[in-house]
């Protein structure tokens, strides 16, 4: 049966329920860290929720390397919008975030949709201002070999669109069974300032970091070797003021249980 999904915005003395699976590995935490790719945070917000500016910003420290976490880390910031009615209309707020959301309180079994939510490598969660919580699961988080993939970028004008071209070749390096997995790839921005005049919020400056403004699947795969090449693209539509040098992309591969495994950063040429 599919959870009831009640909303709400949570401080940090609210209620979190947390998901954790357990994984056999032969490889020791030294050999982990040497091969392991970088751990995918995925936290859900909105500037229309009174507590997610504190969640921001603990997430912006983690991101800055403040907790000298010693493993990288992959940070996507989604912004839902289901606080919109609450008089203000979050810029960065998207449906399509909403639904991921959602899917993540069905694969973890959760009877609540709330803000701020962190998620841990698509297998464990906590409220996004729980520091101590969320620390423990980024140590704790099982990492898979990074992918091997090269990246090439190219801009073009498609009116009324102008687009971002990035094709990828290269490899999973994690074998992949007839379940299948989804490579997604998110076009992320930091660096944003929102004024907000209204709503919960009212009067403060909202700072955004990791903020996903694109998502798309790059393609689906089932029954692939460790070494198997492949070779596609994605194209994303760019918005007004975009810079190249404020922004990044994030490949992440995603079992259909939405657990994450393995995952790949990348750098936007400056002068693109």
């Amino acid at each position: 049966m599919a959870p009831r999904l009640l909303s709400g915005c949570f401080g940090s003395r609210g209620v979190s329920r947390k998901h954790h699976d357990q994984i056999d590995d032969d490889a020791t935490p030294a050999e982990e860290n040497r091969r392991g790719s970088p751990v995918v945070l995925e936290l859900f917000s909105s500037q229309g929720c009174a507590a997610s500016p504190e969640a921001e910003l603990l997430f912006s420290r983690i991101g800055r390397g403040d907790f000298n976490l010693d493993r990288p880390l992959i940070l996507l910031a989604y912004h839902v919008d289901y606080w919109d009615y609450t008089g203000w209309k979050d810029p960065f707020g998207s449906s399509q975030w909403t639904v991921r959301q959602k899917a993540y309180v069905e694969a973890l079994n959760l009877d609540t949709i709330f803000t701020p939510q962190v998620v841990v490598q698509g297998r464990d969660q906590c409220m996004g201002n729980e520091e101590e919580a969320l620390l423990s699961y980024i140590l704790g988080a099982h990492r898979f070999p990074a992918p091997a993939f090269q990246a090439k970028f190219q801009r073009s004008s498609s009116p009324p669109d102008t687009l971002l071209q990035v094709s990828f070749t290269g490899s999973l390096r994690t074998k992949v069974d007839h379940e299948g997995v989804s490579i997604m790839v998110a076009l992320y921005e930091c660096g944003l300032v929102t004024d907000c005049t209204a709503g919960v919020n009212n009067g403060r400056v909202l700072p955004g970091e990791y903020v996903v403004r694109r998502l798309e699947k790059l393609c689906s795969v089932k029954d692939v070797s460790v070494k198997k090449t492949l070779a596609v693209s994605v194209s994303f539509s760019l918005w007004e003021g975009f810079n190249a040098g404020k922004c990044g992309i994030a490949l992440f591969v995603e079992h259909p249980s939405h657990r994450i495994l393995g995952s790949q950063k990348f750098s936007l040429p400056e002068n693109l």
